[in-house]
């Protein structure tokens, strides 16, 4: 029997070729020649028929094979299913592209349209389309062309873009009243498929205009669907589309869950979906969560009512066993930042009974047989003779411990917590603890100077509250987040204040914590023992060093400091700064990570570093491994004829005289003393070929004295 779209071609029109063929031949007649019209009415488009060297024809699928000049010998079988299911639902739409069999008259070989041929033939086994199902087959004159004719068809396919997928399925929903379901079926897809799909329609405008624009994955704009809330959806995007976790979907997962809940969650539990809901909390619902899954997208809301119902489950529970105080917390478990400060509080254990004592040795016989069992058994066997062993042990250690009993005066003084069970029921931590007492100041001590209170906890005054490890650090993070937002928002202020910072480390031998940073300019460690630069730059460094106003630092306290610190003249701070950045630059040794970024540097500053730095034989020529390591250099400036005549000396007194050439302290040839002059081994040059820098005003320390000679020019 045939099902929906088994009409044979012979009575429907509904194909066109990828050439531009819009027409067919059919029992000898042409339709639409010259702008005429359909069977159905519509109009040809005359101007491409006008194009058209040669028609399709209807030919039997029977009588049609796949070519070997196909190019296309890999399928897909998902794929190819959607296709079916769309062949069956629809017909073929597009003619094939064949080329006929040699002494076989009717018959060809397809070479563009392979996977529909073969859809129809799978449909016709099926019974869905009879034995005598037609197909519109445009044919080649030129066999030659088989290959390249196929690759064109299948080269120049371009896959849609998801984004296109998405709101085409949601078109056809709204405009066509289909469902999912349908859609599922037209296109021989998943319903969860189109589900997801059709999710991703409803994505958030930027984030769906990213997935449009291929500026995001498809897993990306999955990940982002996990949630329905569309503005939290544009604001988890806005948040890291420029970040390092703009492309990582478990963290955008992560960001889009933060203060959500599922419905399994034991707050979710306690609430009870009917409040939540009636409280105006939404739910994320899809076609594959249950009520242990779904998620409870309003966090807030969820939270306040949890609230609600802890406080009067605390009250009740305060009341019921007489506790000094119950603290509620909304979790699961105490903390030991909850905790820290409190003392446990110890009840007496009792001893056990004469029952309690005969089950414990009845559990002793029953876990020694149980073990010898399970030692014999089957593995079907062993693992029921494993629970039952699990079992017995848990009732042993809760009769051999048993839980210590309060008397009242105890639970007078005790100190409570009142959590979520998993089971969404409120409960008593098993653990009390001494209630912290708080004590008027006008509080007298007793004769022997003690406080009658021999607790051991500490005394809070009335007139301050006690704080939990937890809340202490909560504030101070809200207090010190007040503080960096008006910070980043002076630049001034931030500069002023990052270079006291620095510089009172930097000055200080030891201490630092009362500055309430982690900033820091140290000077780099050093690899070298015991070296001492003798260079001009040392030199200088020195007096940069003791120009700077230090009168601040003897100030007194971090306050005091800081606020001598920036009455300072801008000219001293800057000093200051310029002082602490340039003190924690590291020596890279060439060929490291690092070298590029220092070469980089001095040529920004146009350092010229041979104004500065002069080999001596202390500092180079002495160190080199070889006496032709030094006669290399004197071949530079000065080719073979200037190496040629130190060649008979010995390595110490070559470097020596090195050192008076390049120093140019040695009578020779003008222009060999002023390439000596000039010259520095590689390793000490700042010049990269592959960059340019623009010509600027000459540099205050580009060489030595330029300080000085740029103070006396203002």
């Amino acid at each position: 029997m045939r099902g929906r779209g088994a009409t044979s071609p012979s009575n429907s029109h509904r194909w066109a070729s990828r050439t531009g063929t819009t027409c067919c031949v059919r029992e000898g007649r042409e339709w639409g020649i010259g702008g005429g019209k359909w069977p159905d009415g519509q109009a040809v488009p005359a101007r491409r028929i006008s194009d058209m060297t040669q028609l399709p024809i209807l030919v039997a699928a029977a009588n049609l094979t796949k070519s070997p000049s196909n190019v296309r010998t890999v399928s897909d079988a998902v794929a190819d299913a959607q296709l079916e299911a769309n062949i069956a639902a629809k017909g073929v739409r597009q003619n094939l592209i064949g080329v006929p069999v040699s002494r076989k008259k009717g018959h060809y070989r397809i070479i563009a349209g392979g996977r529909r041929l073969d859809a129809v033939h799978r449909l016709i086994d099926k019974g869905v389309f009879g034995d005598d199902y037609q197909l519109a087959v445009l044919v080649l004159g030129n066999a030659k062309d088989a290959i390249e004719t196929s690759l064109e068809e299948n080269f120049f396919n371009l896959t849609m873009n998801p984004a296109d997928t998405c709101r085409a399925f949601q078109d056809i929903i709204e405009s066509e009243g289909k469902t999912p379901e349908d859609v599922a079926k037209r296109f021989g897809l998943t319903e969860r498929f189109v589900r997801s799909r059709l999710r991703l329609a409803d994505l958030a405008e930027p984030v769906f205009e990213a997935l449009r624009n291929g500026e995001i994955t498809l897993d990306i704009a999955v990940a982002y669907a996990s949630s329905s809330d569309r503005a939290r959806q544009a604001e988890t995007f806005e948040l890291l589309k420029d970040g390092y976790y703009r492309a990582n979907v478990n963290e955008i997962r992560r960001q889009l869950a933060e203060h959500t809940y599922v419905g399994n969650d034991p707050k979710a539990l306690l609430v009870g979906r009917a409040a939540y809901i009636e409280a105006g909390g939404r739910v994320d619902l899809d076609l594959f969560t249950d009520s242990t899954t779904e998620r409870w997208i309003d966090g807030d809301i969820l939270n306040r009512l949890v609230a609600d119902k802890m406080a009067v489950a605390a009250e009740a529970m305060r009341e019921r066993e007489g506790f000094a105080e119950i603290r509620v917390l909304p979790s699961t478990h105490v903390t030991y930042n909850d905790t820290w400060d409190l003392r446990p509080l110890r009840g007496e254990t009792p001893p056990l009974t004469e029952q309690q004592q005969a089950r414990l040795e009845e559990i002793e016989v029953e876990l020694e047989a149980a073990n010898e069992a399970y030692e014999e058994a089957e593995e079907e066997n062993a693992t029921e003779i494993a629970n039952r062993v699990e079992a017995l042990e848990a009732e042993y250690r809760a009769i051999e411990k048993p839980v210590p009993v309060l008397t009242d005066e105890q639970k007078a003084g005790a100190l409570a917590y009142v959590v979520i069970g998993h089971d969404g029921e409120p409960r008593l931590h098993e653990q009390l603890y001494v209630a912290p007492v708080e004590q008027d100041e006008t509080h007298e001590p007793d004769d022997d100077g003690e406080d009658g209170d021999d607790s051991g906890d500490p005394v809070i005054t009335s007139g301050k509250p006690a704080y939990s490890q937890r809340l202490s650090q909560e504030l101070a993070e809200m207090k010190s987040e007040l503080v960096r937002v008006h910070i980043a928002s002076d630049p001034g202020f931030a500069l002023d204040l990052g270079t006291f910072w620095m510089v009172d480390k930097a000055t200080r031998r030891y201490g630092g914590s009362d500055l309430a940073t982690e900033l820091k300019a140290d000077k780099p460690w050093s690899a070298l023992t015991g070296f001492q630069s003798v260079t001009q730059a040392a030199e200088e460094w020195s007096k940069i060093d003791e120009a700077l106003d230090r009168n601040w630092i003897e100030a007194g306290d971090a306050c005091a400091r800081y606020d001598a610190f920036c009455a300072l003249p801008d000219e001293a701070r800057a000093a200051w700064l310029a002082w602490a950045i340039a003190r924690t630059l590291h020596a890279v040794v060439a060929g490291r990570d690092g070298e590029d970024f220092i070469d980089h540097l001095g040529t920004k500053l146009e350092i010229d570093v041979a104004a500065w730095w002069r080999p001596t034989a202390n500092n180079y020529f002495d160190r080199l491994s070889s006496k032709a390591a030094i006669l290399a250099h004197l071949e530079e400036i000065g080719g073979k004829e200037l190496s040629s005549r130190y060649g008979a000396s010995k390595k110490h007194d070559l470097a020596t005289s090195a050192e008076k050439i390049f120093a140019g302290s040695v009578p020779i040839e003008a222009d060999l003393r002023e390439a000596a002059l000039t010259w520095v081994p590689d390793v000490m040059r700042f010049t990269r070929p592959d960059i340019q820098i623009e010509a600027q005003p000459a540099n205050d320390l580009s060489v030595p004295g330029g300080e000085d000679k740029l103070a006396q020019a203002a």
